[in-house]
């Protein structure tokens, strides 16, 4: 019956993928032929350009083969030290010591053929970081058989990581995948994956456009063009709404979603994509109906969405499995705004190699006093207490604090940008030092607190007064 669907989907490379990866799993008990269908997936994901899955496929087949041969006593660990590399990994623990294993012939050379796989589809998924932990299983098989030229080779390899790691954290150009929530609506057309939602991983840096044209394309070569609609918007879909006719396909970009308590801004780049299992996508909304309104009146909606395995996998999409959503009125709009503008600058500046074209567009945007739009707009909506009784709230106080550390943040990122420039950007470089200027002194008006002394000489070059006056302590207090 998957053979029959297998040729009905082969068009489709995801549907294709999912119908392999159950197969596999039907077999999880029976290590030969789990091996067999996750070694056609890794085929069918080098075939496709999904390098991280092919790579995921040849983990899940090597840590198959350690923990066939731990329990058979022929292997010092099993799948244990695999976690390190996915925590998808448990899967592999489904094997049972039955008639499945009597079959099965294999070797520490089968596994150390498997683990050298990984090593390799590891380097060209660019995931150097996990390559150090295949490693740790190969180099004492390597020094027990004195292969002195595998283990040269090997360290080799590792010394080439490394380097790569420090050349892609200093430039910031490695593109491990984009996300996007899919969601299937039409009975008639989509049967049992009707009303299903997936995270699908795409290559690189690949648009909303790219993935909605690819689908549509996909499903209306399987239905007909006339019969598929994609749903740009990322509002909850009401299927009674629907016409019963149609297929519908709607497509939103989401990016990974962290708790604050995980502390995401110490997370590396690396760490941001790997091991991943929530998503979240924001929609703006106002009480009047329309989607965009003044800063008074935006709110938006944060939906958070967990995947039954985390990314990367042995499949490019994972099925949705919870959902939740929390309201922002416009007061924490503002201040999740505020807080995200000034974790990129601070971000930005922290870099070994700072991007001057990026830091300048972002100053810009942040040291504008526009009447209605950038930073000074959330300050006299919900700070100016002429405008509004909120001041004295807990919400506006904490505004406040993110206002202060944001103009410690573009001071730094100001500073920065004066020691980046040639000549023929002086005046450009005085024109934001004035801006901001403006913007601080607005500012100190409108929370009724001096943000810098008057009397300061420099307002760039003396980062000690910059940082003692931002914290919110006047001479008064410090005295």
């Amino acid at each position: 019956m998957a053979t029959a669907q297998m040729r009905e989907h082969e068009r489709d490379p995801e549907m294709l993928l999912d119908l392999q990866y159950s197969l596999a799993r039907s077999y999880a008990s029976t290590p030969e032929l789990r091996r067999t269908w996750l070694d056609s997936m890794a085929r069918a994901h080098l075939k496709n350009g999904d390098l991280s899955e092919a790579a995921m496929c040849h983990v899940h087949v090597a840590a198959l083969v350690a923990e066939y041969l731990h329990r058979k006593k022929l292997f010092p660990s099993g799948l244990a030290p695999f976690k390190k590399v996915t925590l998808n990994i448990e899967e592999e623990a489904a094997m049972k010591e039955d008639s499945g294993m009597q079959d099965v012939y294999y070797t520490e050379e089968v596994l150390v053929e498997h683990l050298e796989a990984c090593v390799e589809a590891l380097w060209k998924a660019e995931r150097y970081e996990l390559i150090t932990h295949v490693a740790k299983l190969l180099i004492p098989v390597y020094e027990r058989r004195h292969e002195l030229m595998k283990l040269s080779r090997l360290y080799e390899t590792l010394t080439r990581a490394y380097n790569k790691i420090m050349e892609v954290m200093q430039s910031g150009r490695r593109l491990l995948g984009t996300y996007f929530r899919v969601a299937f609506y039409g009975q008639g057309f989509f049967e049992e994956e009707d009303g299903k939602e997936y995270i699908y991983k795409e290559p690189k840096l690949t648009g909303l456009s790219e993935i909605s044209q690819r689908l549509l394309s996909l499903y209306g070569d399987k239905f007909g063009a006339e019969n598929v609609q994609i749903i740009q918007d990322s509002n909850k879909v009401n299927p009674r709404e629907l016409d019963p006719k149609l297929a519908y396909v709607q497509v939103t970009f989401v990016k990974a979603y962290f708790e604050e308590k995980e502390a995401p801004e110490t997370k590396t780049a690396f760490e941001k994509c790997h091991n991943i299992n929530r998503f979240v996508f924001e929609t703006p909304y106002t009480l009047t109906g329309k989607k965009h309104g003044g800063v008074e009146e935006q709110c938006k909606r944060r939906t958070v969405l967990t995947t039954s395995n985390t990314f990367p996998y042995v499949k490019k999409r994972v099925e949705v499995v919870s959902e939740r959503q929390v309201e922002l009125k416009p007061v924490d709009v503002a201040i999740d705004e505020m807080r995200a503008r000034t974790a990129e600058l601070t971000k930005l500046c922290s870099t070994p190699e700072v991007d001057m074209i990026k830091l300048q567009l972002i100053l810009q945007g942040c040291v504008s006093v526009q009447v209605n739009a950038g930073p000074m707009a959330y300050a006299r909506a919900f700070l100016d207490d002429s405008r509004t009784n909120q001041s004295a709230s807990k919400k506006a106080k904490e505004l406040k604090d993110i206002f202060r550390r944001f103009v410690e943040a573009c001071s730094l990122a100001l500073d920065m940008n004066e020691r980046l420039i040639k000549e023929d950007q002086f005046e450009y470089q005085e024109g934001l030092k004035s801006n901001f200027k403006d913007m601080v002194k607005e500012l100190s008006d409108i929370i009724h607190e001096e943000i810098y002394p008057e009397d300061m000489r420099s307002l760039l070059q003396d980062s000690l007064h910059v940082f003692s006056a931002i914290s919110g302590t006047t001479s008064a207090e410090l005295g």
